[in-house]
């Protein structure tokens, strides 16, 4: 076996994978879950600057 047929299924083997990726991401079953993550920065809460969240509840 020489390089460039290492080559070659390295790069088939990475489409293939490519592929499969994408077949997951676009699956039915997994369109509530990524849908879900997508919309997760848009969740936080906006705050003004010079604000900040504090951590714990004490007012120091």
């Amino acid at each position: 076996m020489d390089i460039n047929t290492a080559r070659s299924i390295f790069t088939v083997a990475t489409f293939m994978a490519f592929v499969g990726i994408v077949m997951w991401a676009y699956s039915r079953s997994n369109r509530h879950d990524l849908e879900d993550a997508g919309k997760l920065p848009f969740d936080d809460e906006d705050l003004s600057v010079g604000q900040s969240k504090k951590v714990g509840g004490s007012n120091e």
